[in-house]
C-alpha cells in the first residue's frame, strides 16, 4: 500500500473509534436520544429525593418510559418538586404512585411509576399524589446503631 493510502485507513480507523467513544459515553451518561415529541408531563412531589438528578429514569416494570427534567424545591410545602417527561405510547391511571428506588445497592437512582386501577389517565400537567421518598442509606445505619445501642443499655 501506499503512504497515502495507510494514512487514509488509519484515519478513519482513529475517527471511528472517537465517534464508539462519543456513543458509549453517552449511553452511560443517559443523554442518549429519548424521543419525547409526543409525549406529557407529570409533577410529584417528595420529602426527600436523595441523589436523583435531572435526566434519571423513569421505570415501570423495568421499562424506562420516561426521563426526570427538572427537580426544584418548593418554598410553601418544604418539598422537592420534580417534573417528568413520559413518552406518550405509556399511559398510566389516576391513582399511579412515584417512588424514589435505587438501581442495586449504591446504583443510579430513579423514578419507579406503579399503575394503580383508576379508569380515568394522567394527563399533560397532572400530579401524582402518592410518592414515596428515598430511603437514605445514611439515615437506615443510624436507626440500626441507634436501635442496638438503646437494646444495650435496656439489658443492664
Amino acid at each position: 500500500m501506499e503512504r497515502k493510502t495507510l494514512d487514509l485507513w488509519v484515519g478513519i480507523f482513529v475517527v471511528a473509534g472517537f465517534a464508539a467513544i462519543l456513543v458509549l459515553a453517552l449511553k452511560v451518561g443517559n443523554l442518549g436520544t429519548f424521543d419525547m415529541s409526543h409525549g406529557y408531563t407529570l409533577i410529584a412531589d417528595f420529602n426527600n429525593i436523595g441523589g436523583l438528578k435531572a435526566r434519571a429514569p423513569v421505570r415501570s416494570a423495568g421499562v424506562v418510559v420516561g426521563r426526570v427534567t427538572d427537580i426544584q424545591f418548593d418554598n410553601k410545602t418544604f418539598e422537592a418538586r420534580v417534573t417528568m417527561d413520559i413518552d406518550g405510547r405509556y399511559r398510566f391511571p389516576r391513582d399511579t404512585t412515584a417512588s424514589i428506588l435505587t438501581s442495586g445497592l449504591l446504583g443510579e437512582q430513579y423514578i419507579g411509576l406503579g399503575p394503580g386501577g383508576d379508569s380515568a389517565d394522567l394527563k399533560n400537567g397532572d400530579r401524582i399524589k402518592l410518592t414515596q421518598s428515598a430511603v437514605v442509606l445514611e439515615n437506615l445505619i443510624g436507626q440500626f446503631l441507634f436501635s442496638k445501642a438503646s437494646e444495650g443499655a435496656g439489658k443492664k
